[in-house]
């Protein structure tokens, strides 16, 4: 696109609050879904099949993406097809959209998020919550700002068995909490070495990099491998980690930490990709610690989720009393230490397991309180943040002291330059949104 004809991305308050409608509970909600890849594809199945919502609307910078998000919606509503976008800041004009659901890369969460509110749309972004720590501050502040429901797209805050081991941890099934450890043992194969290579005909890649720095086109910068690039993701801990590390945050009941270590590498694999592939790190509470580790190669899972499994993601939990530990299947507790297994109750969920979220978001905008919200952004945000706090200490080789009222580290200001990015002219997330 021409600079001359590119619009710049304005953050200006006082945007006009295009959808203050109060929706009753018989009211099919306008949605619009923003990235149609493959968590995309997923959004748009959902909110389909949800009958207080209808999509009426789809944006992609990927033409062919945009071209198959239509045809996958008019297929779902018998040939009824949605608005097309190849740019997101038209959907927030558009007044015929209530709500926005962004399954976006990660870089894009906070600006997007934030030019929504500013259109006065509601929100539902896909984890985690924000590509740093600066600008997840900045997205609480928009939608306190601007009156709007953002819910971050953790939907194990929705899911009936976690909800309810979380609230036995909170009712002191295994005594008195002093750690957990979130597992992200996720099998992964290397990207490779792909040349850059000129921008394929139908993408717009000065879109999808945003806020990211101009770098050359590359198939393993774009689609599902952006994730291993720190411009646009955050490795595999904030990339499915980031459900655990919120899990285990719930479980604790605890904030950011005062301290926190993080070691590991990109093993094996002579690839493009920047993030590792093999990560621990320690959030030290004082009285409690947090630990996580993520392994994309090979594994022995020592703890009670399966030795066998393919992939084993959960939490385990650690108090004075006995441990409890949670899954995607349901959650046991043990007792002692001889590790009696004591309850042992499995998950109530069939088929989707983001339906419950979608429907308690939709409430939420009903309702227009926040509180309402099972993964409001500010708690988001914080999970988002235990992730970056990991990669910062990773990225630096140390530990690092972390001041949470501040959100600064303590006497290291390269730490703190990671805690934001350098922005890339007309996608600048600004001091006040």
């Amino acid at each position: 696109m021409k600079p001359s004809t590119r619009r710049t991305f304005v953050l200006a308050a006082g945007s006009a609050l295009a959808s203050s409608r109060i929706w009753g509970a018989n009211d099919r909600m306008p949605v619009a879904v923003v990235g149609l890849g493959g968590r995309g594809r997923a959004h748009m199945g959902e909110w389909a099949a949800i009958p207080g919502a209808e999509v009426v609307a789809v944006c992609d910078v990927n033409q062919a993406a945009l071209e198959r998000g239509q045809a996958m919606i008019a297929k779902a509503y018998d040939g009824k097809s949605p608005k097309g976008y190849a740019d997101m800041r038209e959907v927030f004009d558009d007044k015929n959209v209530s709500a926005v659901s962004m399954p976006l890369p990660n870089h894009w969460h906070a600006l997007a998020t934030i030019l929504a509110c500013q259109a006065g749309k509601d929100v539902y972004i896909e984890k985690p919550a924000c590509h740093n720590i600066w600008e997840g501050r900045k997205m609480v502040e928009a939608a306190r700002k601007y009156n709007r429901m953002v819910q971050i797209g953790s939907q194990s805050r929705s899911m009936p068995h976690k909800m309810k081991a979380m609230q036995l941890l909170k009712d002191g099934v295994i005594g008195k909490l002093y750690g957990a450890k979130g597992l992200c043992f996720k099998g992964r194969e290397s990207i490779g070495r792909v040349p850059d290579e000129p921008v394929p005909a139908g993408v717009d890649w000065d879109k999808f990099l945003g806020p990211a720095q101009m770098k050359p086109f590359s198939k393993t910068k774009f689609a599902y491998n952006w994730h291993w690039f720190w411009d646009t993701g955050n490795g595999d801990i904030g990339n499915q980690g980031v459900h655990e590390m919120d899990i285990a945050r719930w479980g604790l009941g605890v904030g950011l930490p005062g301290k926190v270590t993080s070691t590991g590498g990109r093993y094996l694999w002579n690839d493009d990709g920047e993030t590792p592939n093999t990560q621990w790190a320690r959030m030290d509470y004082g009285d409690k610690e947090l630990i996580f580790e993520v392994r994309n190669i090979t594994y022995i899972n020592e703890g009670q989720m399966g030795m066998t499994e393919v992939n084993v993601v959960g939490d385990e939990f650690f108090g004075s009393d006995g441990a409890l530990t949670v899954d995607g299947r349901g959650f046991q507790v043990y007792k002692g230490q001889k590790r009696e297994k004591v309850m042992d109750e499995k998950s109530t969920t069939r088929g989707s397991d983001t339906k419950d979220h979608m429907n308690n978001f939709l409430a939420a905008c009903r309702s227009r309180k926040y509180r309402d919200l099972n993964a409001e952004v500010e708690i988001g945000v914080q999970s988002a943040d235990l992730c970056h706090l990991a990669n910062i200490a990773y990225r630096t080789g140390r530990t690092l002291k972390f001041d949470a009222a501040s959100e600064k580290f303590l006497g290291d200001s390269e730490a703190d330059r990671l805690t934001s990015r350098v922005y890339r002219k007309g996608y600048v997330i600004p001091e006040k949104v």
